[in-house]
């Protein structure tokens, strides 16, 4: 081969490489499933506490990645499920959340994240009963976290058994394995709050941090708070 024809080759190989790359970074930072703004500043009368009731899903069942874990939550107006996780608060208020977990579960890497934190009581209710720490290398382990860094809330998603017939397609009817965790904790001043899951969920990935985990509306959104 002719030098310009190595020449041509190098270059060639380099913009595929370059685009490789491009849509490498483009993947890992592109919205999720378009979802908007779910707003609960007008679901209750103001100085009351907001009610939130959300799921965990092993997967979400349609859109382009039906496979990926996905957080789905009920809006306070139409009463339906959508797969948005940018949610609107009003400052300085009271947030009642409950979560049905329908994942499968295993133990933590980091048994830190076993404890409940930045909650009222620093504690949540697993199907009914009160916990403050879970231990992950006990029953089904942990599928998930709820998590707002910002805020100091943590928050375990204790797994169902991965040997039951689990949920494929989301919304998950309560008729399905699932756990229901409920918990409280206050919104601070406006601004922008992200939240996560602290636990590697996305299959196929690199350590599980890829895919759903580090794309909107799946595994992490923000919190908007707004003053009344």
């Amino acid at each position: 081969m002719s030098m310009r024809g190595r020449l041509t080759t190098v270059i060639v190989l380099f913009l595929v490489a370059v685009g490789l790359l491009v849509l490498s970074v483009a993947t890992f930072l592109k919205p999720g499933t378009p979802g908007g703004v779910t707003d609960f500043t007008k679901s209750q009368a103001a100085g009351q506490p907001v009610h939130i009731l959300a799921q965990t899903v092993g997967s979400i069942g349609f859109g382009a990645h039906p496979t990926w874990v996905s957080y789905m939550v009920m809006n306070p107006t139409t009463h339906k499920w959508v797969q948005d996780t940018t949610w609107k608060l009003p400052a300085h208020t009271k947030i009642d959340m409950t979560i049905e977990q329908f994942d499968s579960g295993s133990p933590l890497r980091n048994q830190e994240w076993g404890q409940i934190l930045g909650t009222f009581g620093h504690s949540m209710q697993l199907n009914g009963k009160t916990v403050s720490v879970y231990n992950s290398f006990t029953g089904t382990g942990v599928g998930h976290t709820f998590a707002v860094p910002t805020l100091g809330v943590s928050v375990p998603l204790v797994g169902v058994n991965g040997s039951d017939t689990l949920c494929g397609v989301a919304p998950c009817s309560t008729k399905m394995p699932h756990n229901e965790i409920s918990f409280s904790f206050e919104t601070q001043g406006a601004g922008s709050y992200p939240w996560q899951c602290f636990v590697p969920c996305g299959l196929g990935f690199l350590y599980g941090n890829g895919g759903p985990m580090s794309t909107q509306n799946y595994m992490g959104g923000f919190l908007e708070v707004v003053n009344s």
